[in-house]
């Protein structure tokens, strides 16, 4: 799993990016007195831990002499849920030395915890869910454009529709609609639609960041279905071809495809797992948002 080194000091401007990326629309707050979000957030009850599936007894905020990161994750079964998550678990050590306690909520069940906790390295300690992302609708996160299904496309069409989409369409015909509703803002948002910056989030993947940092160690290897990329960012494997990037030698910013190598690790680890990580396709196109509270 690759690592990248990350300091407290680079956390606010890779937060809004990591978050941005792709889908997720990301609010960074800090309040030095109980505000609204901080109330809800305190007095969630939908929120389980997911070792247990029963309702968190640790408090998701208000430690003692410390700050509280709250980040509310969209469906663990997110690209960009995994994307973020590996920037706070490199980030660990320098949120424990500024006194900041991290909590991450997101949308799924405990199978879904179990497998994003094994991929992201991200410890259950940390994570809680929330299945039906009942707190993401009491903090009015963002949902997209806010489409609805015209009255005038058949049963028929959503039918074929979802069934090219991961999970195929529901079995009860009531969720039928309900759910290609969620898929529609879902796929809006991945156009850009409704979701500012999507689309140069996406082309910086490609064209890389001077301003970001590395994402590769040397020895780091992604594997996606018959593509192998390294060690490192240079050898390029896509079954019979074979070939060495330009840029393998540069260091200390984020290279060119070096961010969509990533991104298609992820996507690949998601689609190949869908039905552990989404129990809840109503909540697809529920986004996050994340909260710095300080005490």
């Amino acid at each position: 799993m690759m690592r990248p080194s990350v300091s407290l000091t680079a956390l606010p401007l890779l937060i809004p990016r990591v978050v941005a990326s792709g889908l997720v629309i990301s609010a960074v707050s800090a309040f030095s007195a109980p505000s609204p979000a901080y109330e809800t957030i305190r007095t969630a009850n939908s929120v389980l831990d997911p070792r247990t599936g029963q309702q968190v007894t640790r408090p998701l905020v208000g430690k003692p002499n410390k700050k509280s990161l709250v980040v509310l994750l969209p469906q663990l079964g997110e690209f960009d849920s995994s994307e973020y998550c590996e920037f706070l678990v490199a980030a660990n050590d320098a949120l424990d030395k500024a006194d900041i306690d991290l909590k991450v909520i997101g949308i799924g069940d405990e199978l879904a915890a179990a497998e994003f906790c094994s991929f992201t390295g991200l410890s259950p300690d940390v994570l809680s869910i929330d299945p039906k992302g009942e707190l993401h609708g009491d903090l009015n996160l963002h949902v997209g454009p806010n489409f609805d299904v015209p009255d005038g496309v058949s049963d028929d069409v959503l039918t074929f529709a979802l069934n090219q989409l991961p999970g195929g369409a529901p079995d009860d015909e009531e969720m039928l609609r309900p759910v290609a509703r969620a898929w529609l803002n879902y796929l809006a948002m991945c156009a850009g639609i409704g979701a500012p910056g999507t689309l140069r989030e996406i082309l910086r993947g490609y064209f890389g960041d001077k301003k970001a940092p590395e994402r590769f160690r040397d020895d780091d290897v992604v594997k996606a279905g018959f593509i192998t990329i390294g060690p490192g960012v240079g050898p390029v494997k896509m079954g019979p071809i074979q070939y060495n990037q330009w840029f393998e030698d540069e260091k200390g910013y984020q290279r060119p495809v070096e961010l969509a190598t990533v991104r298609l690790k992820n996507m690949v680890e998601v689609l190949t797992k869908w039905g552990k990580y989404v129990s809840n396709p109503l909540a697809i196109d529920k986004r996050g948002a994340t909260y710095l509270f300080d005490e």
